[in-house]
């Protein structure tokens, strides 16, 4: 099981936000598609892991691993009572797509993008921040071990609701 850290114990993270909460999230395919995973880190405003899971995919590319692994940290970010998200990522594309930086031009994203935006309004507020991967790896080890165990893995709970979602469909 992967090892978990404190963010107020890791300065470079960026420390605890005040009021909020923190989820990094990460998403993988070995190929380009292939077996994916989602992994993700769920910190509540006093910088303690309220959750943190994987889940295997299936066969996936790596841009849709990394919106599930997103949707899935925003639903528990949500279910666990969060107003209040950063939402921490490495993958600079849909970081940048999630602050309109970016057009979603691919068609397999449009409507997992569409599903985020939905699910943001439900927050007061959310930030979507890139972070190198270095600061990612904890939700890439959850991704990891899904994907070694072709299943579910963690504390992190099942996402509530979404008609979109492919993630558990």
């Amino acid at each position: 099981m992967p090892q978990l850290q404190k963010d107020h114990d890791r300065p470079e993270a960026g420390g605890v936000v005040s009021d909020g909460w923190i989820a990094n999230a990460d998403g993988g395919a070995r190929g380009n598609p292939g077996p994916g995973a989602a992994g993700i880190v769920v910190r509540a405003p006093d910088g303690t892991v309220a959750c943190a899971g994987g889940a295997f995919l299936g066969t996936v590319t790596n841009n849709v691993a990394e919106y599930e692994a997103l949707l899935w940290a925003m639903r528990v970010a949500q279910a666990l009572g969060a107003r209040v998200l950063e939402l921490r990522a490495d993958s600079e594309l849909v970081v940048r797509q999630m602050n309109g930086q970016y057009r979603v031009k691919s068609p397999g994203l449009k409507p997992l993008f569409a599903e985020a935006q939905r699910l943001r309004r439900g927050f007061e507020s959310v930030s979507f921040v890139h972070v190198p991967r270095g600061q990612n790896a904890e939700a890439d080890a959850w991704a990891n071990e899904a994907m070694d165990t072709s299943s579910v893995v963690g504390d992190a709970p099942r996402p509530p609701g979404g008609e979109l979602r492919t993630l558990f469909d």
